[in-house]
């Protein structure tokens, strides 16, 4: 039997598994979808999702930066702007929010529907 890989050696290989590991974070995805209108300064996108602290929207920027799906611009100014937008590789990401909104919806409605298809 052949031994199975972790997802750490697929990463770079394995389109899968490269895509699991960059969108593994629990807000990566709602981050990107909130991305997808244009540039948005850090405070603006955490009261789009209140029930996240600063330091974890922080480390997941930071994350999706690393990744090259984010662009952080910092804006000589006083006091200090910064703004997060997509990367052109992470606008590619927007085909693939729009499939889980529809799949969601579509589970959704099935769930409140009771029906087991």
């Amino acid at each position: 039997m052949a031994s199975q890989s972790t997802l750490e050696e697929r990463f770079g290989k394995c389109p899968y598994a490269t895509a699991q590991s960059l969108i593994s974070g629990k807000w990566a995805v709602l981050i990107l979808f909130y991305l997808e209108d244009g540039p948005i300064r850090f405070n603006e996108l955490l009261r789009k999702m209140p029930k996240m602290t600063h330091a974890t929207l922080s480390v997941q920027l930071k994350a999706l930066e690393e990744y090259g799906l984010v662009r952080r611009i910092q804006y000589e100014a006083i006091p200090p702007k910064v703004e997060y937008s997509l990367t052109d590789i992470g606008k590619k990401f927007h085909p693939v929010i729009s499939a889980m909104e529809a799949w969601g919806n579509e589970y959704i409605a099935q769930m409140d529907g009771g029906n087991d298809q």
